[in-house]
């Protein structure tokens, strides 16, 4: 069923056909009640529209879905209308023509010189706003000059209405009165250029932009020529614009007169003419109100000729009459303020139906629902005939493609009592406007075209919500409505109509239906570009849904967040709570730092899982040590248990190939018959502490007071001679340093040489060991007790000058010993002829 072109059976047609139906039913022996367990559930009308780079997905049930544009949907580009698709599209959006007899066809009267300076400033491609006051004819004006400009532009003249139009929705009206662009609403940046070619004459009525907005109007189309009819209260344009002003005043005396008899169709008595006088006066010449006067005249006349019609109805009855109640035949004028304010006595001379249309209008704040809705708000079958009835009397004007009352007519029924069930007739157009805009046959042009009026039911139900039942009714039609204003791409009725739906349904507690229209003004905003409202509007509407486990809409909800985290380049959230009040679980790293010693990235929450008990701890052992220190517990003190083996186990795997290359150079020092400047041996007393500094390890640098094992064990170490006695510093301490024979450090070793190199007061530094190279195969074995360690030969002497053999490598002697101390635990334990090893490492 077409909910506005109504069927024979609507109109109580349908009976023989219902009656053949239950025949048919009961011959074929089918159950009158259908299997409701078997009906299939209404489908949804989804839309795909593209806006922009996005695909948006309107779907009235979870609400719209937005995507980034894949790359096989992309729209093609915008085609211009031709001449005849231009005409089409104008008579399609224009008023429709109301039933009934037609009213006599006025003419322009008096506006010959304002019409021929608006046609001459239009062909010069100026723009001009004709200003003047609310029933001065301007509507009228402005479609003569528009009929006199349909040659002077390139794509012709385009007709717009600035009631309740902001400039961006203005410009989408240029842009689609232009273009044909099926189910493509375009960006900012891409309508912007596109609107910059349009080459027409505009003629936009009922402006109520002024100040920057118009001027951010006229930047953007510098190649159309604008003529807007605007009331003296709009803001005035800018002081340094180019808009070109033309006021219009009223009509003299005798054109008022003239129009007059045009509108009665026949010559004024003088009494009628004296009358028409004063009005002339009290009125200052507009010619609304003499339209209105005219059919004033006419009801007399119809009253004077034809007194018999009211013969047969009671004194009771007299309510009912359709013109109200019988007069004499000798009818009075109507008074002076009658005739300025004509509309509350036109309305009591009118049919019933006219008199419901206009308490509907009044309770809509002035938009007069189509014609085709008249029948099933009034319960009138022939109720459409009443718009032409009150187009007629002059109480309608034009407002786009739809009617809205004249001005001061609104103000005129408010005072006669026509706004006391104003709650009631806005209640009522609510429900009906909720189930029209719902229904599946309802296209979303149908529904734009009737927005003015659904979105005055919604704002006239909301401030007066303070019981659940108006508010009710005004979530059930912005529901109801707003999807399909978002697929008739009318975004200013969609976003008006999602705002007072969301009011209205915090008045009246239905959080599912407030979560809705967050996620539907979160997308909107998306699509606009204001990536903090949509973020905004999003994890508010999340958190709804969260609460109320609807995953659907919370999926789609955050989905359309994360294309707006993914659109302003900001970070995913960290650890902790969102502002929709969803949890976000903290990213769990292992990060170590690298075998050079360089920190890694600071790193958020825990870093090491506890180590089991059972695992061992992984022991750092130092270069080799004369006996003596081992005797005094140095050795124990210059081994470092490092807490964390799982760890080291990470770096040393992540530093194989820098493990390998280190090998690689040590073992060409250890062989190259000279010594590696000091800091360039990598050893096992290098490794990451926890307790060490910034870098992770205590360097040794040349000319340092006190060398690396120093540090390590709190004291100088004693020098030893080639004997292995230990001869004692001027603390006291014995220092392990022994050469082997016929070896000596390079010259330029800064840390190595004899005791007579170095100062024996003050503070002096430790000279480091030269050692002994072994073979490059390292022996695994168990840990050695300190103990069983051999006692240096005491009957070697210390040299006086420094030997001058090469010293050997104190670190991994190959490449090989240099993966096996990486991959397992090692250590070197006694050599057969008596000496240790110069490298003992213990890894467990």
């Amino acid at each position: 069923m077409d909910p506005t072109n109504r069927g024979p059976e609507e109109y109580g047609h349908g009976n023989d056909r219902s009656a053949e139906d239950a025949v048919r039913r009961r011959q074929s022996r089918e159950p009158l009640t259908p299997d409701f367990g078997l009906q299939t559930p209404q489908q949804s009308r989804t839309v795909q529209l593209i806006t922009g780079d996005f695909l948006l997905t309107v779907n009235p049930v979870d609400g719209s879905e937005i995507e980034p544009c894949p790359p096989g949907m992309q729209p093609a580009a915008p085609v211009r209308r031709t001449a005849a698709e231009r005409a089409e599209r104008e008579r399609a959006t224009a008023p429709p023509v109301p039933p009934g007899p037609p009213g006599p066809r006025l003419p322009l009267l008096e506006r010959e010189e304002e019409r021929e300076r608006l046609v001459r400033l239009l062909a010069q491609g100026r723009s001009v706003r004709l200003t003047g006051p609310a029933g001065s004819g301007r509507t009228a004006l402005l479609n003569a000059v528009a009929a006199d400009c349909a040659d002077l532009a390139p794509d012709g003249v385009v007709r717009l209405s600035g009631h309740r139009r902001t400039a961006n929705e203005l410009l989408y009206g240029l842009f689609e009165a232009v273009h044909r662009s099926p189910l493509y609403r375009p960006g900012r940046e891409e309508l912007e250029a596109l609107v910059r070619g349009i080459g027409a004459v505009v003629v936009l009525d009922d402006l109520e932009l002024g100040g920057s907005a118009l001027e951010e109007l006229l930047d953007a189309t510098p190649e159309c020529a604008f003529l807007f009819g605007a009331g003296p209260e709009v803001a005035a344009p800018t002081a340094d614009s180019n808009l070109e002003e033309v006021f219009l005043s009223g009509l003299g005396r005798a054109a008022s007169i003239e129009l007059l008899e045009h509108v009665v169709e026949r010559t004024l008595t003088d009494e009628e003419a004296n009358w028409a006088g004063d009005l002339w006066f009290e009125s200052q010449g507009l010619p609304l109100r003499f339209v209105q006067a005219g059919a004033l005249l006419r009801q007399r006349d119809q009253l004077r000729t034809d007194p018999e019609a009211f013969d047969g109805y009671e004194d009771g009855d007299q309510d009912d009459l359709p013109f109200g109640r019988p007069a004499p035949v000798d009818v009075p004028l109507p008074s002076l303020g009658e005739g300025a304010a004509p509309a509350a006595l036109l309305g009591s001379r009118m049919t019933e139906a006219a008199r419901q249309t206009l308490r509907f209008a009044v309770a809509l704040g002035g938009e007069v629902p189509h014609q085709a809705h008249l029948p099933a708000l009034v319960g009138d079958t022939h109720a459409d005939a009443a718009l032409g009835e009150l187009f007629v009397c002059g109480l309608l004007s034009p407002a786009g493609p739809r009617y809205r009352l004249a001005a001061g007519v609104l103000a005129q029924l408010e005072a006669s009592g026509y706004g006391e069930e104003a709650d009631t007739f806005a209640r009522n157009a609510a429900q009906h406007y909720a189930w029209w805009a719902g229904h599946p046959s309802v296209t979303p042009e149908r529904a734009v075209a009737e927005a003015d009026a659904v979105l005055a039911a919604l704002t006239h139900l909301v401030p007066g919500g303070d019981h659940a039942g108006t508010a009710s009714a005004a979530v059930l039609l912005a529901r109801s409505a707003a999807p399909a204003f978002a697929a008739g791409m009318r975004w200013g009725a969609w976003e008006k109509a999602l705002r007072i739906g969301q009011e209205a349904a915090r008045i009246a507690g239905e959080v599912a239906e407030e979560a809705y229209f967050h996620h539907e003004l979160g997308v909107l905003a998306l699509c606009a570009g204001n990536l903090d409202r949509a973020r905004a509007e999003l994890e508010v509407s999340i958190g709804m849904r969260g609460a109320l486990a609807d995953k659907p809409g919370a999926v789609a909800g955050r989905r359309a967040l994360a294309l707006v985290t993914d659109r302003s380049g900001l970070p995913l959230p960290v650890a902790g709570r969102t502002p929709s009040g969803e949890e976000v679980p903290a990213a769990r790293h292992e990060e170590s730092l690298s075998p050079s010693g360089v920190p890694g990235p600071p790193v958020v929450g825990p870093v090491f899982a506890a180590r089991p008990a059972e695992e061992p701890s992984t022991l750092i052992a130092p270069r080799a040590v004369a006996p003596a220190a081992k005797a005094t517990g140095a050795s124990a003190a210059r081994i470092g248990v490092l807490r964390g083996a799982r760890r080291n186990l990470v770096a040393v795997g992540a530093g194989a190939l820098l493990a390998a290359v280190l090998g690689t150079v040590v073992t060409l020092g250890a062989t190259s018959g000279s010594e590696d400047p000091e800091g360039k041996n990598v050893t096992t007393e290098q490794s990451a502490d926890e307790d060490d500094g910034e870098s992770g390890l205590v360097e040794d640098e040349p000319g340092d007071e006190d060398s690396a094992d120093d540090v390590t064990s709190g004291s100088r170490a004693p020098s030893t001679d080639s004997s292995g006695t230990a001869s004692p510093s001027d603390s006291g301490t014995p220092s392990p340093s022994a050469s082997e024979p016929g070896t000596s450090p390079s010259s330029d070793d800064t840390t190595s040489g004899s005791p007579s190199d170095r100062p024996t007061s003050g503070d002096p530094s430790p000279s480091r060991t030269p050692t002994k190279s072994t073979s490059p195969t390292p022996t695994t074995a168990e840990p050695t007790d300190p103990t069983t360690e051999p006692t240096p030969d005491p009957t070697e002497s210390t040299p006086t000058t420094p030997p001058s053999g090469p010293e050997s490598s104190n670190s991994a002697s190959g490449p090989a010993e240099s993966a096996t101390a990486t991959a397992s635990a090692t250590s070197d334990g006694p050599a057969p002829d008596g000496t240790s090893d110069t490298n003992p490492t213990t890894l467990a």
